[in-house]
Formats: C-alpha cells, sequence, structure tokens
C-alpha cells in the first residue's frame, strides 16, 4: 500500500458522524430514504439563516454586470459542477450573453464527469486561472464545502489582488473568512447523512443558494416583468409556446394579438410587451427599453408616467 506524501484533516461539520444516522445501514430502503428526506429538510432552513451575505453577492455581481464586468464561479468537484451548471442556464433562461457569467472548475472540462486527481488541491492552477480571467470590477464567487479548498482560495486571493470583488459559499461555519474574501456565506447544514459525502446536504445548499443568487441577479437587473420570464430565448416549441402563453398572462391580449405583437417586434419579447402593455410600437419600445437598460418594470412605469 502506498502511503499518501500528503494527508490533511479538514476540520468541518460536514466530515463529522452524523448521530441521527448512525444506524442508516440497518434500516429498509423506506427507511433509508425517510432518513435522507429528513436530513435534506434540514437545508433550507439553514440556507435562510445567510441571506443577508447572499443579498451581499447579489449587490456586488449587479453592480459588475451593469459597469459592463462579469460574474465568475470558481469551485472543484460537486462544487464546481453545480457552478458550470448554473452558469449555463442562464444563458436560454435569461438570454444573458455567454460571457456574462463564466464557471471555473478545477481540474478543467475532463473533471465534469470523473474526478482529477489532486486538482482541489492546487491553490497555484486556481490563482493563475483567475489572475488570466479577471478584471478589476468583475465580482467572484468560490463554492466549498469544507471551506478550505485550496484551488478555490487560491483563485480568490489573486481575484481579490486583481481589484475584483469575491464571495465564498462555504458549508464550514467554523472557518474563519479567508484573505481575499470580501463576502463569506457559510451556511451550516450540519454532518450530512454519510459522513463527509458533501453531495448531498452541502451540494443541495450549494444549489440552493446559486440558483437564489443568479435568480435575484437577473430579477434585480430587469430580465423579469413581475415573475415571467421575459428575456428567454425561444429555442425550441415548447418555449415559443410559453412566450406566448408569457404575453398573454403579463397583459390580458388573446393569442392572435400576442402572435402579432411578437412578429411586429421581431420575436423580442420584451418589445412586444412593451407595445402590448403601453401601446407604442416596435421602435419607441426598442428605444425605452434601451433608456431603462432592458429593465421592463422601469421602462414601463416611466410609459406610465408620461402617459399620466
Amino acid at each position: 500500500m502506498t502511503v499518501p506524501s500528503q494527508v490533511v484533516h479538514v476540520d468541518s461539520p460536514t466530515e463529522q458522524r452524523n448521530p441521527r444516522t448512525t444506524d442508516i445501514d440497518r434500516l429498509p430502503t423506506l427507511g433509508i430514504l425517510g432518513v435522507i428526506n429528513a436530513e435534506d429538510r434540514r437545508v433550507p432552513e439553514a440556507v435562510g439563516e445567510v441571506l443577508p451575505q447572499l443579498a451581499t453577492a447579489v449587490d456586488y455581481a449587479v453592480e459588475a454586470l451593469r459597469n459592463g464586468h462579469r460574474v465568475h464561479y470558481v469551485g472543484a468537484g460537486t462544487s464546481g459542477r453545480l457552478a458550470v451548471l448554473d452558469a449555463a442556464e442562464l444563458v436560454p433562461t435569461y438570454n444573458v450573453p455567454e460571457d456574462w457569467f463564466v464557471a471555473h472548475h478545477a481540474g478543467g472540462a475532463q473533471a465534469l464527469q470523473k474526478a482529477v486527481e489532486n486538482a482541489e488541491d492546487d491553490a497555484t492552477a486556481g490563482a493563475d486561472e483567475l489572475s488570466a480571467a479577471v478584471e478589476p470590477g468583475d465580482f467572484v464567487l468560490g463554492l466549498t464545502a469544507s471551506g478550505r479548498t485550496p484551488y478555490v482560495l487560491g483563485a480568490l486571493l489573486a481575484a481579490s489582488r486583481k481589484g475584483a470583488h469575491t464571495g465564498l459559499v462555504s458549508g464550514n461555519a467554523r472557518a474563519l473568512r479567508p484573505a481575499g474574501v470580501d463576502v463569506l456565506i457559510a451556511v451550516d447544514t450540519g454532518p450530512e447523512v454519510i459522513a463527509g459525502s458533501t453531495r448531498m446536504k452541502a451540494g443541495t445548499a450549494q444549489k440552493q443558494i446559486l440558483t437564489a443568487f443568479s435568480t435575484a441577479t437577473m430579477v434585480k437587473l430587469g430580465r423579469t416583468y413581475s415573475n415571467l420570464m421575459v428575456s428567454m430565448r425561444a429555442t425550441n416549441a415548447k418555449l415559443r409556446g410559453r412566450t406566448l402563453r408569457i404575453l398573454h398572462e403579463a397583459t390580458g391580449a388573446s393569442e392572435r394579438e400576442c402572435a402579432d405583437a411578437l412578429a411586429e417586434a421581431d420575436g423580442d419579447l420584451k418589445v412586444a410587451l412593451m407595445h402590448l402593455l403601453c401601446g407604442v410600437d416596435a421602435n419607441t419600445a426598442t428605444a425605452m427599453l434601451a433608456a431603462s437598460g432592458g429593465h421592463v418594470r422601469e421602462a414601463v412605469d416611466a410609459c406610465t408616467a408620461c402617459s399620466a
């Protein structure tokens, strides 16, 4: 047996044994699933405790994107895979430019499907990658269940030195805020059902935090109108149908009126929405949206104020 060259003992609740699941291997299938479900139900409450810190991260991201900068995600293992997923889904859901959200995963693309040995332990690789990718004014959000992943912490410190704001989503509420981190989002999900299996509650918390973070950022940037996805990219039949439904729900117009408005707007859902809500032509709607930075609610309110 080969003795590893380096051993690290992580002091994190996620590495401890869970006293509520010590007999999990004695349970029937339904009992195992019930125990897992009971532990999973602790996650939303834990995420709720860190909403003030998450709000700060959202405001940093909104500021960056409004000023022509980018948001970067940095993670390893499960954390990195969740980051890649969130960044990828924002393009079709909110029609954001593909470079607005950039995911950096320890070990690169090959590590998405297969673990790359020691990739997460390479602080220099994280620092080098972010030093090359980040510009002053960007926002960088790191994710780590243990709170200590060298690749992530190296990346955040390098990004901070480049003039970016930084945040860290950590599953270790005991850990101090690392150097180079502006906002620490330390969510305490406690010990895992299976000790150290951070793809479970810690991963679920990270998924909830990422989804809330990116969705709130999109709402603040006006990529929605009310709770409707008015910036979505209609790339298939289902989404084209959803586009018509969104217009109908937002305006009360008939499907025929919505289809005509979309045609006049050359398929731009926001322009069609402005046309139906404010009674302006496509060119005027386009100009009003440009004046509001693409924020539909602000453009509609401005239109209403002008006509009052």
